[in-house]
């Protein structure tokens, strides 16, 4: 390979856009939704199951393979449901919905120290900057009154 191509190929990628997602997961029997406690002694607070779409990897395939790696959860059989995506720049993030019928006890990887299946409408503190703002934008609030 010629450098000059492979130097086009390395700047093409650099300005890709990273992509990340979450999913929102809803247990329709005890109307209560599912945040994990991520790992961070200084600064911990609360989230949504996701993270990193490798660039290989459909944002689907990205879903699963973090619901998996986090909690040993297979969402495979499930509807995911688009909320939102947020985009800032090269950074995009997706939000879903994720409805399953019972709560389940998460399987958690070292990324996240504790779980709380909690009543629609409140929300355990602090929360992630980032899902603090979706959950207080009012058409995220719509959808999700919607499907629950």
């Amino acid at each position: 390979m010629k450098a000059g191509t492979e130097k086009a190929i390395i700047a093409s990628l650099s300005n890709m856009t990273k992509q990340a997602a979450g999913v929102f997961f809803y247990s329709s029997s005890t109307n209560r939704f599912l945040y994990l406690l991520r790992t961070d002694k200084q600064h911990p607070m609360w989230s949504i199951p996701g993270g990193g779409i490798e660039n290989d990897e459909t944002l689907s395939d990205g879903i699963k393979r973090e619901c998996l790696e986090e909690m040993q959860f297979d969402i495979s059989e499930y509807k995911i449901i688009p909320i939102q995506k947020f985009v800032n720049g090269n950074f995009t993030y997706h939000t879903f919905f994720c409805q399953v019928e019972e709560e389940f006890i998460p399987e958690l990887n070292h990324e996240h120290v504790g779980y709380a299946w909690v009543k629609e409408g409140l929300y355990p503190k602090p929360l992630h900057p980032g899902l603090f703002s979706t959950v207080n934008i009012d058409i995220v609030i719509e959808k999700l009154n919607s499907l629950t």
